[in-house]
């Protein structure tokens, strides 16, 4: 990705003041490392009349989908050549954005020590960024920036000069010039590169609305495209859209009263405010796992691989489930979930309707067999692939119940956690992590050989681009297949 922010000057206004408001030396070449890549600055031009400073990022695009030690993303032997064919080194997105406000910080931010009258003087700037994804295309470019006071040329990018016919891609290659403070200039960029892209890629959660209001500060409340830039900017994500929205509307009101935010927004005593916090995955999970039991009309639930019983809990909380048993291969997850659901002090009648058990999933058990379904949530991953027919064949082939549910974690979505580092999977025990293509086949293959039907629903938000960060699959048994196996059964009886 590449980045290139130029000024003008004369004799008594160097251009090369660009150096001390970026705090980046003209005569200097200078890296930095990020969470995805290497960061570098330098001056391909640096002169009393002109200066420019070019921001290379060097994205590991390999490392962004790969697995640690042959696991996590992209491990499997069929992983789709899209994770590691993408224009992820060479269109700038969120992964620009973010290494600009490490690398720029302090000129973000507006602070010069050595020249402190630097930041609050306008610069003829000209910003030019050869690859940028463009959704919603040329137009769309120009509403986000002209308002702001940038003259924006966004020339769109052929998908090959050597075939016109075939049309422009989604990309421009944009040029910004303008009078501009150099923080402002910055911030604009920040905010509206991933805009452009209208992608992430992290998880976006609540603190991303003071990321956008402390970047869009002075600008954003008054923009015309307010409400795209919001949505955009948060991955759609409509709670957080609303809170931001919310949030800017109460900044115009103050400007326009003159008056401090805080005295406009009196309504609430912050003492007893209680801010709306991101439900967690864990708990979608649950949620959705319950939701589908109780669709399937389940009474007698399997939770296999009941770690440290949180679903056993949330099951028991429900009068539907008249028998629920948790199992799993070790003693110690059996300990601290027994603790959890105090089976020591638990009423006779509550008691009669929970059960833990040790076991292993790669083995045939009959104390599985008869129950109207069973869970397996966020349990394959943690087994190596080579075992995975074994327990394939104890859960669908012996105890076969009607119902199987399976959730798993998403590898694509992988890339909307900031906090995760290229190359690791989610958790240190996960041996594979599938992509939703991978799930699929998979899941359907277990479907066909067992005479099950399979149904698939997302868990948590289902990114446009990359799907949920949780993909479940419901298996149920066909009527016929079914009936087979019970006359089968009968006969041997």
């Amino acid at each position: 990705m590449f980045l290139t922010i130029s000024t003008t000057g004369a004799p008594e206004r160097p251009a090369t003041d660009l150096g001390h408001l970026l705090h980046k030396h003209p005569d200097r070449a200078q890296t930095f490392s990020t969470s995805y890549g290497t960061a570098h600055v330098l001056y391909p031009e640096a002169s009393a009349e002109r200066c420019t400073a070019a921001l290379l990022l060097e994205v590991d695009a390999v490392a962004l989908v790969r697995r640690g030690k042959g696991k996590g993303r992209g491990g499997a032997p069929d992983a789709a050549l899209a994770q590691y064919v993408n224009d992820r080194p060479y269109a700038a997105s969120s992964l620009l954005a973010v290494a600009l406000s490490s690398v720029f910080s302090s000129a973000m931010k507006g602070s010069c020590r050595a020249r402190p009258e630097l930041p609050a003087r306008p610069l003829p700037l000209r910003i030019e960024v050869p690859a940028l994804p463009a959704r919603g295309g040329a137009d769309v470019v120009r509403a986000l920036f002209e308002p702001l006071g940038w003259t924006v040329g966004a020339e769109p990018v052929a998908l090959d000069t050597e075939f016109p016919e075939w049309g422009d891609s989604r990309y421009v290659s944009l040029v910004l010039e303008g009078e501009q403070r150099l923080a402002d200039a910055l911030r604009h960029l920040y905010v509206l590169l991933p805009v452009l892209d209208d992608a992430k890629h992290y998880w976006v959660s609540s603190d991303e609305v003071d990321k956008l209001l402390r970047a869009g500060e002075g600008w954003l409340p008054d923009h015309p495209e307010q409400k795209l830039i919001t949505s955009r900017y948060l991955s759609r994500r409509w709670s957080l859209t609303r809170q931001a929205m919310e949030r800017l509307e109460l900044v115009r009101l103050a400007e326009t009263d003159d008056s401090a935010v805080e005295e406009i927004d009196n309504a609430v005593d912050e003492r007893t405010d209680s801010e709306e916090k991101p439900v967690p995955l864990a708990v979608l999970r649950r949620d959705a796992v319950v939701a589908a039991l109780r669709d399937a009309g389940a009474t007698r639930v399997l939770d296999l691989g009941c770690g440290q019983g949180q679903l056993v809990q949330a099951l028991l909380k429900d009068t539907r489930f008249t028998e629920i048993v948790g199992m799993d291969v070790s003693m110690r997850a059996l300990t601290v979930a027994a603790r959890r659901l105090k089976l020591d002090r638990m009423g006779e009648r509550q008691a009669e309707r929970v059960r833990l058990v040790q076991g292993s999933l790669t083995y045939t058990d009959k104390r599985l067999k008869g129950y109207d379904a069973a869970v397996l949530s966020e349990v394959v991953e943690h087994l190596d692939l080579p075992r995975l027919p074994a327990l394939e064949y104890a859960v669908f082939g012996s105890a076969r119940p009607r119902t199987v549910i399976v959730t798993t974690p998403n590898v694509e979505y992988n890339v909307r956690w900031e906090t995760l580092p290229a190359g690791h999977v989610r958790h240190g025990d996960h041996r594979f992590e599938w992509t939703r293509e991978e799930f699929r086949t998979w899941a359907g293959a277990v479907a066909e050989r067992h005479g099950y039907g399979v149904e698939f629903a997302p868990v948590g938000p289902d990114d446009p681009e990359v799907g949920p960060p949780t993909q479940m699959a419901v298996f149920t048994v066909t009527t016929e297949i079914r009936s087979t196996v019970d006359a089968k059964e009968e006969k041997a009886a």
